[in-house]
């Protein structure tokens, strides 16, 4: 008779899951030992909420689904970040917690608790099996409930009797693996779109995660070339289509990129693939498109559709699909000339460039984010995956360095909680052993998960982790001083710690960058390094373009 443990696995391993992220505890014993006797890897990290992070971060990378497993009550309560940044995020990955024995339920048990009122808020789909024979079945649902409509997290809480107990009968494992279903478009809603790029003057697209997840790099490409229109990419679509191309203009976050602020406000057709209209594009309010613009929007999520803004066409259909469609439909077509308008989006990105140009050029001391971003631009390995954290000197590398392969630039997500970078760059570097990934980080941020340089020392990968130090929350002192410009700013400093040691004292290497000058033999060093490297470089706090468009929102 299997026991609740072994049917756990063999329903994991049914769906493709060969690994599992983890922070042992009582209630997961028995199913590790399992899921390792069945040959599946296990990674364990410092902090729960970490292992969730990780799976995220494998999911986003893969396409696939991945599962991390958690004790119950406090490492189930340090998980709900983790959860609740996938979900925002649109992350189909299963979130398991143990749990306290069944049988002590409600009696004041050690470490019992309501676990599922935590989660039902943030995930599809959240259950507790009530014998170990559900298991099986409640895995399957997961699956099904993560993978279905727009993605997410699914959770189970699993008591750890039922890990431990046989079955003498239960439900059936899955026999074949559970697939995102693919929605294809109505052809009157392809015909539409196409008269409506036929008559545009100035078109433009967005694509964001959804083209992502659905894996629409190749039709996405095509249909911009097609259709002779300009490209902004977001989220996890960036890379999709490379910054290098003659018709991608790089980031659609108007806040990082004038570039995109300047077109979108100009165009009269907007066409949305796969992005919600949300506080990234402005709502899609006259703030960044303009009153008139028609616009589009392809999604899987019928619900998405004209949300935050009247739509000429929505389309609940998976991008993919959409856009094969779209490329079929404009085949044989002879492409518009739209040099003219591709000319003004040049530009006015040239525009904004050259005043980013004119803050490298001018030098201060401590160096200015963009001294440290112009050393890397040359020095970054061209395979390298980039793990984005928060604050403003990760704002400046993300106008400055260019997206270049999907997969290969991660963002926090929608919930932008910080720290996620680290053990999203745990998960790169696993999964791509021969390239390097690199974690941009500030120093505040790298405070939420420093123990796991740890996990990285322990498992031998050689990430790059490379942290803008101003001994501080930079993007709130900015904030506060421009709101409170007569008072001391609050709960915003931090010490100018010397992480390179940290991270030394980890088991790592690191170097210590107070000067521009020392910037190229520390990445020289960084990317050489057989161990996880870190480089902790002195900056100057100064607020970012992200930050500047928080001060003139206020302003106005």
């Amino acid at each position: 008779m299997p026991t609740g443990s072994e049917l756990f696995v063999r329903s994991l391993k049914s769906q493709g899951i060969d690994r599992i992220f983890t922070l042992v505890g009582d209630h997961l014993n028995d199913v590790l030992q399992v899921a390792a006797r069945e040959g599946m890897s296990i990674f364990d990290t410092r902090h729960e909420s970490a292992a969730v992070h990780m799976a995220d971060g494998w999911t986003r990378l893969t396409r696939k689904p991945a599962v991390s497993l958690v004790t119950g009550a406090p490492g189930h309560t340090n998980s709900i970040t983790g959860i609740a940044t996938a979900d925002a995020t649109a992350v189909p990955m299963l979130a398991v917690s143990g749990m306290s024995d069944s049988n002590a339920r409600d009696r004041f048990a050690f470490q019992d608790m309501d676990q599922l009122s935590l989660v039902r808020g943030i995930t599809k789909y959240a259950a507790v099996p009530a014998r170990s024979g559900q298991i099986p079945f409640h895995v399957k649902r997961a699956f099904l409930e993560m993978l279905r409509d727009r993605p997410g997290v699914a959770h189970l809480s699993i008591p750890v009797d039922l890990f431990t107990e046989n079955c003498k009968s239960h439900a059936p494992v899955p026999n074949e693996r559970i697939e995102p279903a693919r929605s294809a478009p109505a052809s009157a809603d392809i015909d539409r779109i196409v008269d409506l790029l036929s008559t545009a003057q100035r078109p433009a697209v967005i694509a964001g995660s959804g083209a992502y997840w659905s894996g629409a790099d190749a039709e996405l490409a095509a249909f911009v070339e097609n259709a002779r229109v300009p490209l902004f990419t977001a989220n996890l679509a960036r890379g999709m289509v490379s910054d290098d191309h003659a018709l991608c203009f790089g980031y659609a976050d108007a806040t990082i990129n004038r570039g995109a602020e300047n077109a979108l406000r100009q165009a009269d057709l907007i066409v949305v693939a796969g992005k919600r209209l949300d506080y990234g594009v402005r709502m899609g309010g006259p703030q960044l498109f303009a009153p008139d613009a028609k616009t589009v929007q392809i999604d899987v999520c019928g619900m998405e559709l004209g949300l935050n803004r009247q739509l000429e066409v929505g389309v609940p259909a998976d991008v993919r699909t959409a856009l094969a469609a779209l490329n079929e439909a404009l085949a044989g077509r002879p492409a518009p000339d739209r040099s003219d308008w591709l000319d003004e989006v040049q530009r006015g990105c040239d525009a904004y460039a050259a005043e980013v140009a004119a803050i490298v050029a001018r030098p201060r001391d401590p160096m200015h984010s963009l001294h440290a971003y112009q050393a890397l631009r040359d020095k970054l390995p061209p395979d390298a995956t980039i793990c984005w954290d928060g604050g403003d000197f990760v704002h400046w590398g993300r106008y400055l360095l260019k997206a270049r392969h999907a997969g290969r630039w991660m963002r926090l997500g929608s919930l932008a909680g910080l720290g996620v970078a680290l053990p999203v760059g745990l998960s790169a570097q696993i999964l791509r052993p021969d390239s390097r990934t690199v974690v941009v980080t500030g120093d505040g941020s790298l405070g939420f998960y420093v123990g796991e340089l740890d996990t990285a020392v322990r498992y031998g990968l050689p990430l790059v982790v490379i942290v803008g130090n101003d001994g501080g929350w930079g993007i709130e002192r900015e904030l506060q001083k421009a709101f409170y410009p007569d008072a001391d700013t609050v709960a915003c400093e931090l010490r100018s710690t010397r992480y390179d040691l940290v991270m030394k004292g980890f088991g790592g290497d690191g170097a210590h960058v107070t000067s521009p000058d020392q910037l190229e033999d520390a990445f020289d060093r960084a990317f050489r390094s057989e161990k996880p490297f870190l480089v902790n470089i002195e900056i100057a706090g100064a607020g970012s373009p992200f930050t500047q468009y928080q001060i003139d929102k206020r302003a106005k």
